[in-house]
């Protein structure tokens, strides 16, 4: 089998200043933006790119024992303009790829690590029953083996995006079941929460999402989509984070942005959805998005579970490398479900809010990349996948590992002009710098 090794960049361990607590970086790693997939799939697409480009691996980011974690890219290479009826999309395969994330510890280094990822296997996504397509549809299709793909225009028209028939699929959150052998995935474009089998990548279920989240109305063109309809998912912004909680009974996810009765995008009430993978039973709660000190509301990009009860929020605004501007706000927020408002019968911004579950800043990773030398136009623009790992032993004291990676958009070379890899942050942290929150590590059977 062939593996994509590549030597890891590291640096200085940084310590966030001036706050409560001290995560520390103590690596970094990555990819070659211009390597190939282990998928086969290495005729061109549309667009001309290689339907094998190993790219946007940090969109979603799971642990699942080990050194071993899923990545998975979005819907694929689209960031350059070919063709607008379509959002410039292409029939590129949804997958994850399974990576060894190699931590190594360096004694007399100027870190206490370095990371070094390795590629070692890529899973297609396809659905044995038939999906509905446009005119273009991946030319790997065989019976029983249904490619979803990323395409925009690849679903049926006369249904609503409550359709989970539809082979159009946005891949952007993503994690392990408790005993290895699920994975489940969000759908951006649904939106959907998929079970798949983690050996073959057949589409096993679709566990389905409260009514309000799907749009009455589907295009191919996101701006069209976002016109035509008064409630569900903003285009382009719809079920992106995911979490499974340790002890592996509940999802935990939330759209990118509000919903279009809750103000869209640019609001702020974010809703939050539980799911009780036994009973498929959902309740939701609402994130409040905006930010006092910048005086804006951010999208949010993942989210993680520390516990039964309390989550990681990653919030994030688009500037750093990638955008041509310097990154201002990349973020991971503390928040706690145990006492928060079922919101599921309240509708908009103003009746949200004052139901808003708390939130206490757990690590500023601009600050903290600032302090290892990282200029702001050089942090990603896409920091969106994060995972736990396992824990390391630095200087006598075990500690928790924390996962960053980002979304690269398949571009080698960033529009602003500077090298664009594939990247991944490893952060440390303690019990103590959970302000009195458990941290309770997941485990596999």
């Amino acid at each position: 089998m062939k593996n994509c090794r590549l030597a890891a960049t590291a640096l200085a361990c940084a310590s966030l200043m001036g706050a409560a607590h001290a995560v520390d970086l103590i690596a970094i790693g990555e990819l070659d933006p211009s390597a190939r997939d282990l998928s086969g799939l290495s005729a061109p697409l549309e667009n001309g790119v290689p339907g094998d480009l190993l790219g946007g691996l940090g969109s979603a980011l799971a642990w699942a024992g080990g050194s071993t974690f899923l990545a998975a890219p979005d819907r694929g290479p689209n960031a350059v303009p070919w063709n607008t009826a379509v959002d410039d999309t292409t029939t590129y395969v949804p997958r994850f790829h399974t990576l060894d994330l190699a931590l190594t510890q360096v004694p007399n280094g100027n870190l206490p690590f370095t990371l070094t990822p390795t590629l070692t296997a890529t899973t297609l996504l396809f659905a044995r029953e038939l999906l509905h397509y446009g005119p273009v549809r991946p030319n790997v299709n065989r019976n029983h083996w249904q490619y979803f793909d990323g395409r925009s225009d690849n679903f049926d028209a006369s249904s609503t995006s409550g359709d989970d028939h539809d082979a159009r699929l946005d891949p952007e959150g993503l994690r392990v079941s408790h005993n290895g052998k699920i994975v489940y995935v969000t759908d951006e474009y649904g939106p959907y929460v998929y079970k798949f089998d983690r050996a073959t990548g057949a589409r096993k279920a679709t566990i389905p999402l409260p009514q309000s989240f799907y749009i009455a109305s589907k295009s191919p063109q996101g701006a069209v989509e976002i016109a035509g309809n008064t409630s569900g998912r903003v285009a382009n912004k719809g079920m992106e984070g995911l979490a499974i909680t340790p002890d592996g009974k509940m999802l935990v996810g939330f759209e990118q942005s509000p919903l279009i009765q809750d103000g869209g995008d640019g609001g702020r009430a974010n809703r939050i959805v539980t799911i009780e993978l036994a009973t498929g039973e959902t309740h939701q709660y609402c994130y409040d998005n905006f930010l006092d000190d910048t005086a804006k509301a951010y999208n949010s990009s993942e989210i993680l579970a520390l516990n039964s009860h309390e989550f990681l929020v990653l919030e994030r605004d688009g500037k750093g490398r990638g955008d041509g501007s310097p990154a201002v706000v990349k973020r991971l927020y503390k928040i706690d479900l145990a006492n928060a408002t079922d919101v599921s019968d309240i509708t908009g911004q103003e009746n949200l809010l004052p139901f808003a579950v708390p939130k206490a800043l757990f690590l500023d990773i601009r600050a903290s990349l600032n302090a290892a030398g990282i200029a702001d136009t050089a942090i990603p623009a896409k920091i969106e996948g994060a995972a736990f790992g396992e824990d390391v032993t630095v200087d006598g004291v075990v500690k928790h590992t924390l996962y960053l990676a980002n979304d690269n958009d398949f571009l080698a070379t960033a529009p602003d002009g500077q090298a664009n890899p594939n990247q991944w942050f490893v952060f440390t942290f303690t019990d103590d710098d959970l302000g009195g929150s458990e941290f309770v590590q997941q485990q596999f059977k």
